[in-house]
């Protein structure tokens, strides 16, 4: 869908989301058995609060290729509230999983100062999105875990974890979506998640500065968007922990992959 051909329905998401985000989790049935539990995070007030922030400045590219299809706040790969995640029992910590790895990779240990051994407190599925009916799938089972909180004091400070590759001009991610409480991060120049990887970081407090360079250049149409070098500030956590789900080429990977994100963990 070209932007120009955005009708009343996807300016009316954004709506939508927000009275969503006020029930912040809703029962719906899975079957014809027992409901299952929606989260859909919450990005208003009642949770904890955000801030002081130290003073930041950002910079922005110009992305690659063409602008997203739709408005980011109503782009199912770019806003993960449009989707949402369930619960799910596995294990919380990290795992082995056969295959390569690729050197390269974005090591999430880079998200915390110190870097640690990381702590999970709860793992997530996130829900698949059919495209040819534009709405929520399933929940993604294969991999089991593909969305993990992660442990970290309140009030700590977060950082943009450091990869094997560059945007250039020692960048490492443009923003693809920002709000007060997530963040999406890719780590190539292209407006989409269809190649190299992209980071969904929820429940955080982004710095209000990068929420509104990204909103600025949003409006502007996206031809620019916000760029972070490795270990720059993003926002700091709000809680005792913080959402985490990890993607390459598009597909939602498990962050608890120690030869991925974990690298000599």
């Amino acid at each position: 869908m070209g932007r120009a051909g955005i009708g009343p329905f996807w300016r009316a998401v954004p709506i939508l989301l927000l009275a969503l985000a006020v029930i912040g989790t809703r029962m719906m049935p899975a079957s014809a058995g027992a409901p299952r539990r929606v989260f859909l995070p919450a990005v208003l007030a009642g949770g904890p609060a955000c801030g002081p922030f130290p003073p930041q400045t950002y910079s922005s590219l110009p992305i690659e290729g063409a602008p997203t299809d739709r408005p980011a706040a109503s782009h199912p790969d770019l806003n993960l509230a449009l989707r949402g995640y369930r619960p799910v029992s596995a294990y919380l910590g990290l795992v082995d999983i056969p295959g390569e790895a690729d050197a390269g990779a974005p090591q999430l240990a880079g998200l915390l100062v110190p870097r640690r051994p990381p702590r999970f407190t709860a793992a997530f599925q996130v829900y698949d999105w059919e495209w040819a009916r534009d709405q929520r799938g399933g929940p993604i089972t294969d991999p089991p875990v593909t969305l993990a909180r992660l442990a970290a004091s309140a009030g700590e400070p977060l950082y943009v974890p450091d990869s094997g590759y560059t945007l250039g001009n020692g960048f490492e991610v443009l923003v693809l979506y920002a709000e007060e409480r997530r963040i999406t991060l890719k780590y190539t120049r292209e407006d989409n998640v269809v190649q190299g990887y992209t980071l969904h970081l929820e429940d955080i407090c982004v710095h209000p500065n990068l929420v509104a360079s990204y909103r600025r250049l949003d409006a502007a149409g996206r031809g620019e968007l916000p760029a972070l070098r490795a270990g720059q500030l993003i926002g700091v956590s709000p809680g005792a922990d913080f959402g985490v789900a990890i993607r390459d080429a598009g597909r939602f990977l498990d962050p608890r992959s120690r030869k991925d994100w974990w690298q000599g963990y």
